[in-house]
């Protein structure tokens, strides 16, 4: 399912396990951003040849291709956020 189309009443999940995804999903953004921060800090510490050796590399490629990824992916998050908070209020009217 598209989760730009998403709306609550589409999910086919539960209050509980849908907090659950979304936990270990930002668990997985934060330890990535915690990931590229040791990378600033480490690229301090390297000279200017092995820094653009590093950058000329594949993997470095790769890192850059899935930070922009990730840009798209908070702003579905967000959306799903949005899901969630929707589910949580029709529970406490269910539950009024």
């Amino acid at each position: 399912m598209n989760i730009t189309r998403m709306n609550a009443t589409d999910l086919d999940i539960d209050l509980p396990n849908a907090k659950l995804a979304y936990t270990i999903i930002q668990s997985l953004l934060d330890g990535h951003e915690a990931l590229g921060d040791l990378l600033v800090v480490m690229s301090h510490a390297l000279d200017e040849d092995t820094l653009k050796a590093l950058t000329n590399t594949a993997e470095w490629q790769r890192y850059l291709d899935s930070k922009r990824t990730l840009q798209s992916t908070n702003e579905q998050i967000d959306k799903l956020v949005a899901v969630l908070k929707a589910m949580e209020e029709r529970e406490a009217i269910a539950d009024s």
